[in-house]
């Protein structure tokens, strides 16, 4: 029982002490290989979406719930766990959550009906709901104080991940059907080894913690503006990840009608869009320590829309160019946007990360899914017509109060 105590008194001090101690390169570098590799997994899924719909004569809608039981799954999850792991930490819950994964991989490469396939989503994003919070906790736990630097590094590992998955699923599965699917249990059989000693550095990190007051930098909202805040960051999520949702679901069926491209093509196109989002999320991480949260959310959707609004009316070649420029600039506010909010309500990590990875399944999950009709009923391009004013809505930002005290 005691050694329970301290495993829960060292975690929480550890993540509430915001005095610099040197980033743990070794442990935030492991998480985010630990995020590649189960954003990898993840992002395999939508990227046979067009091979799913040939085997199993589904329709955009059928490809959307796909996308949205997935989603959902992890959204409802998240936000739970997070609460639950801020007063009771769980460790080897990331291990244990990548199980879950390994599971939901087996279903998906020998599913005989569309409802195993939904099934199969199922278990692929509850495997993530466990993953995301807390490893995002421990990222923050060996940041040494440098949060934006430490979570970009740490989402940047999901963003690579998930531009490698459509690569991978051209190369490797699509040529050779459904089944190869199976082959991604070596992934995550690599995360679980990974998150194996992640998790035992997290217990050894917390039971040597000397219990500190924690000298906090941020002060916490309250009120209205704490309202305020959560509510703009909600906004904004919303709008920067609809308009992903549109181009990680969406895009290769948009390129192949409009362009005449092939799927492998196509996909190529899409592990572009998705390369530029890893390499925006990094750089914007650092800048973030630097300048600000609140600037790097201004510049990240402001910055972008030009290029959004430009991209259904160009060729192959100028949309590939604004979609790259598009998913560059976007991707910087998300570490931005989740370390804003672990500012603005600082004591809940986990609760935080858990709303914020939550959000961004939800909104996914349901814009996949709404996508998905506005396609079936108006034609892909509309959809992108009208997603391409999304990125207007960081205007909000305006009303984004300061979390710092001078």
């Amino acid at each position: 029982m005691t050694s329970s105590i301290q495993l829960k008194d060292g975690i929480a001090n550890t993540v509430a002490n915001d005095q610099p101690q040197g980033m743990i390169i070794k442990i935030v570098g492991a998480v985010a290989v630990a995020h590649l590799l189960n954003d990898l997994i993840q992002a395999v899924l939508p990227a046979i979406y067009p091979m799913l719909k040939a085997n199993f004569s589904l329709s955009f809608a059928q490809v959307g719930l796909i996308s949205f039981v997935y989603q959902i799954t992890g959204s409802l999850l998240q936000p739970w766990i997070g609460l639950y792991t801020d007063k009771h930490p769980k460790p080897y819950l990331l291990p244990l959550g990548m199980m879950v994964t390994f599971c939901g991989i087996i279903l998906l490469a020998f599913s005989p009906s569309f409802t195993v396939l939904l099934c199969a989503s199922a278990l692929i994003g509850v495997g993530s709901a466990t993953f995301h919070p807390e490893a995002s906790r421990v990222a923050r736990m060996a940041s040494g104080g440098r949060f934006g630097t430490a979570q970009s590094t740490f989402q940047v590992g999901g963003n690579t991940g998930t531009a490698i998955g459509p690569l991978l699923a051209a190369l490797l599965i699509v040529p050779f059907g459904q089944h190869a699917v199976a082959g991604l249990v070596i992934f995550a059989l690599l995360a679980i080894w990974v998150l194996f000693g992640v998790s035992r550095w997290t217990v050894s990190h917390a039971k040597n913690q000397v219990a500190t007051r924690a000298n906090q930098a941020q002060s916490k909202l309250h009120g209205r503006k704490l309202i305020i805040a959560l509510s703009t960051i909600s906004l904004l999520m919303f709008a920067k990840f609809t308009y992903i949702a549109s181009i990680s679901n969406y895009f290769t069926f948009y390129l192949i009608q409009k362009f005449h491209i092939s799927i492998q093509t196509a996909q190529l196109h899409l592990f572009a869009f998705l390369a530029a989002v890893a390499l925006g999320t990094f750089a914007g991480g650092p800048i973030g320590d630097k300048i600000g949260r609140k600037a790097v959310i201004w510049v990240s959707f402001v910055g972008m829309a030009p290029f959004a609004l430009m991209m259904p009316y160009a060729n192959l070649f100028w949309t590939t160019v604004f979609s790259i420029i598009a998913g560059l600039v976007l991707s910087s506010a998300f570490a931005a946007m989740v370390v804003y909010a672990q500012e603005a309500v600082p004591g809940r990590v986990g609760m935080i990360a858990g709303l914020m990875f939550g959000l961004m399944f939800g909104v996914s999950g349901i814009a996949a899914a709404g996508l998905g009709h506005l396609a079936d009923i108006n034609g892909i391009e509309w959809v992108f017509g009208l997603c391409s004013f999304l990125p207007l809505l960081g205007f909000a930002t305006a009303f984004l109060p300061n979390t710092k005290v001078k």
